[in-house]
């Protein structure tokens, strides 16, 4: 049976229109005459999405019951057994009933789907995995349901809801969204103008990346090879040379042009991977690609025209960006280059060819073409070429009259390969010359003479010295080749080395300072940067009082650039200086990729310090905010309570009955007790954060702290069950605190409970800490909420703004902690929250 295809509606925010647009589709489907059945749909009491579903077929929802709460979920099995053509199922993220058939509801429509029914179904861009903690950072609202970007990207189709944030605003004050007393609260917190703005950029961006997938998977299934520019792609070739960060940025700059235009740097590596670019430059062009919103790619190819245009054809790119010629006037004569060649290639993809500082310089060759053997190999070639060449021609005069020219002729050659595997190019070369002079005075007729009368003998001589320069350069290019592959193989062992110690986190400045110090053995290696305000002097390299040492490794460090045998220049501030040694040129690579992951390092360090400065700042802020709030809202409505009691009661006009008089009263102090509990709980937490509250620790019963604390709750006290033991030992506690933590954890587990439970306070002895639990019956937290249900002035599930300010568990908590117990909170078996309060046992019961 085929596979069933999944049509998803994607919106930016809840209202959008996602269901609607649903259950538009499947009415226009069903007119049709497609058999479409209503699989799960949740209207939220919203008017016009219920008359869409007038006259659809709905199949019935399975009924579950969870901790005494019954709940409806969609009946996977009654929508296979109806097997219609198209089922509408709202709600893809959507997390199931513990006891349904799956845990998630695209679980659910995966099954459907497997049984051969096409699906439609919504899902809002916040409950995709890969943004859910971007779109939390956005709104400060976590979303726990989520279903993987692989499930959506994986539908047939996707198409986008999308409204404006104002029209989404307007929808909402009209009452199309949400029920008019959630309205105000709504439009000032979540459906503010900048997160909905914030939410359908991300929207918008996704889509255009799933339209981007289906256009790539278009192309590729029908061949297209040629460029549709459906949208601007740059890429920017790089070679690894210093010229490479003008071209990143020359562009960047062509990309900005465009809304949206994409960046892309390519680096062409040869197929024996021995020719490629400096990976300290390639290293620091990378960074810069990717700190201007690009990427870095790198692809092999012996032909680099060609390899470039096959990505940039890959990648549907518009615009390719090459760097001006390197090599000389006479190398562009001998062959036209990377650019001209490119640029004849392009075809519809534009080529911008951009000067810069290192045009027509030339290529620097690197360190190990001249010297590709070594000086003692070398010196060998040179004395065999001079001494075995003469020696080898006095041993074959004798046989001159026995022995034919091409005989003496293969004699010689023998001896130019030896002289070639000995000492490589040069001395063959020489060798060869220095043969064919021989072989022409001594063997050539007429003997004697540098002249040869018989043209076959001018033709062998010829191909001699040919042939033996042919293998002399060849023998030189492979010992070459095989010192390249040296260099090569450890170099990227030490880059390797890098790599995974960064990827192990250990991109400290001072590991990463002292792993470079051991890697090449230097004695010191010193991370220096320019003090502000001490200008660009050419002097400053040698002017202490213009560095600082950031950080060092081993002995000495040095002060200025000038004191390192070794200094590689990061940026304009940031200087590396090592000493112990000049480095050659292909180690010098490496350095400047350490140093280039140093400056990383670096950053990231400072970032975090900086970080870590903001958030102790961040914090007061907020608790200042939050203590504003609290003061405009929770002290003024007790306060206005009260205040309309006394008033009421002082009015002479009424005569108030007895009833009355004793209810404006009891108002009056019930409102001035909360007061007295908000003060004083505003008033001790702002003690806990200041670090100035006073404690007197003291031996302390439970027995006799616990019924004082149900006592302060005072109507409340009904709806506690104590069950302390007497023989429990003492507890290391100031009793007045005490006494203020068990009130506040009774009156929360009593504010959550169910009018008819009652909440149960128990505690026991567990080692040297004494355990008291405060059990409740209501709806419980989550887990993942466990920790932020103890921030200050947060109400976990709470929006209402009328039951206080969300301190009693953060001071509860604090005050536990200043006393050296914890709190912390667990569930209660058969559904509840259950608060434990540890405090350790009195060192007195313990000599007791």
């Amino acid at each position: 049976m085929p596979r069933g295809r999944l049509r998803v509606y994607l919106g930016a925010a809840p209202g959008v229109g996602k269901t609607f647009a649903m259950l538009g589709e499947g009415r226009r489907a069903k007119e049709r005459g497609r058999d479409v059945v209503v699989g799960f749909v949740e209207t939220h009491g919203r008017l016009h999405t219920e008359e869409l579903l007038e006259g659809m077929e709905v199949i019935p929802r399975r009924t579950l019951v969870h901790r005494g709460a019954t709940f409806t979920e969609l009946d996977v099995d009654a929508v296979i057994a109806r097997a219609p053509k198209i089922a509408l199922i709202d709600e893809l993220a959507h997390t199931n009933v513990p006891g349904s058939k799956n845990v998630k509801r695209w679980q659910d429509i995966e099954e459907i789907l497997d049984a051969g029914i096409n699906v439609i179904s919504t899902v809002n861009v916040q409950h995709l995995e890969s943004l859910n903690d971007v779109v939390q950072q956005i709104t400060g609202v976590p979303q726990r349901e989520t279903v993987p970007d692989e499930v959506v990207r994986r539908a047939d189709q996707i198409e986008l809801v999308d409204m404006s944030p104002e029209a989404l605003r307007r929808r909402m004050a009209h009452g199309n969204v949400y029920a008019p007393e959630k309205v105000d609260a709504a439009l000032s917190n979540y459906f503010r103008v900048g997160n909905l703005t914030a939410l359908r950029e991300l929207a918008l961006l996704w889509a255009a990346g799933k339209v981007d997938e289906q256009l790539d998977r278009y192309r590729a299934d029908h061949g297209i090879a040629t460029t549709w520019e459906a949208r601007e792609r740059v890429v920017v070739a790089l070679t690894g040379g210093p010229e490479g960060d003008t071209l990143v940025r020359r562009a960047a700059r062509v990309a900005a042009r465009t809304k949206g235009a994409d960046l892309l740097a390519v680096h062409v590596t040869r197929a024996d991977g021995l020719s490629g670019g400096d990976p300290a430059n390639l290293s620091r062009q990378r960074t810069l690609v990717e700190s201007l919103g690009g990427t870095y790619h790198q692809v092999v190819g012996d032909d680099i025209p060609r390899a470039l245009l096959d990505f940039a054809r890959g990648v549907n790119a518009t615009q390719l960006v090459l760097g001006a010629s390197r090599r000389g006037r006479f190398a562009q004569i001998l062959s036209r280059g990377v650019g001209v060649e490119t640029t004849a290639l392009s075809g519809a993809i534009d080529v911008h060819m951009i000067t810069h500082d290192e045009a027509k310089k030339g290529r620097r060759r690197p360190e190990g073409h001249r010297a590709a053997l070594t000086g003692t190999r070398r010196l060998a070639g040179w004395i065999v070429a001079v001494v075995g060449v003469p020696a080898l021609t006095a041993a074959l005069i004798p046989f001159s009259n026995d022995l034919s020219l091409p005989s003496e002729i293969l004699f010689f050659l023998v001896m130019t390969v030896g002289v070639a595997l000995i000492g490589g190019m040069w001395p063959a070369i020489t060798a060869a010359v220095g043969g064919s002079l021989l072989l022409n005075f001594f063997f050539t007729p007429p003997v004697g003479e540098f002249t040869i009368s018989d043209p076959e003998n001018l033709f062998a001589l010829i191909v001699f010295v040919l042939v033996a320069a042919a293998v002399s350069t060849i023998v030189d290019l492979a010992a070459r080749r095989t010192r390249e592959a040296a260099r090569a193989t450890a170099d990227a062992e030490v880059l390797s080395t890098l790599a995974g110690h960064v990827l192990r986190g250990e991109s400290a400045v001072s590991t990463l300072l002292t792993r470079l110090r051991e890697t090449f053995a230097l004695i010191s290696v010193t991370l220096l940067e320019r003090l502000p305000d001490t200008g660009r002097a050419p002097d400053d390299q040698t002017d202490p009082a213009a560095w600082r040492v950031v950080a060092t490794s081993g002995g000495t460090p040095c002060t200025t650039p000038s004191e390192g045998d070794t200094d590689v220049v990061v940026d304009e501030d940031l200087v590396l200086a090592a000493r112990g040694g000049l480095l050659n040129a292909s180690d010098r690579r490496v350095l400047e990729a350490f140093a280039a992951e140093i400056a990383v390092a670096l950053r990231q360090q400072r970032l975090e310090e900086q970080a870590d400065r903001a958030k102790p700042l961040a914090e007061a802020d907020r608790m200042r905010t939050a203590l504003l709030a609290a003061v405009s809202h929770d002290l003024r409505t007790p306060l206005a309570s009260a205040k309309a009691a006394v008033e009421s009661l002082r009015n002479d006009e009424i005569d108030w009955s007895p009833e009355d008089h004793r209810e404006l009263l009891a108002t009056a102090d019930e409102s001035l007790a909360r007061l007295d509990r908000l003060v004083a709980n505003l008033l001790d937490m702002s003690r806990l954060q200041a670090g100035v509250l006073g404690l007197a620790l003291q031996a302390v019963a439970l027995e006799e702290v616990v019924p004082r604390s149900i006592d302060d709750l005072g109507p409340l006290c009904e709806r506690v069950e104590g069950d302390i033991s007497i023989e429990l030992p003492e507890i290391a506690a100031d009793p007045a605190l005490l006494e203020r933590v068990l009130v506040n954890l009774m009156a929360n587990a009593i504010r959550y409970s169910p009018p008819e439970a009652k909440v149960l306070i128990t505690a026991s002895r567990h080692g040297d800490q004494v355990e008291i639990r405060v059990i409740d019956r209501g709806p419980g937290i989550p887990p993942d909420a466990h920790d932020r249900v103890f921030l200050p002035f947060q109400r976990l599930g709470d929006r209402d703004n009328h039951t206080g300010v969300g301190l009693g568990l953060a001071l509860s908590r604090g005050l536990a902690e200043a006393m050296g117990g914890t709190l912390v909170p667990d569930e209660t078996p058969g559904g509840g929250l259950t608060m434990i309060l540890a405090l350790p046992i009195s060192s007195r019961a313990v000599t007791l």
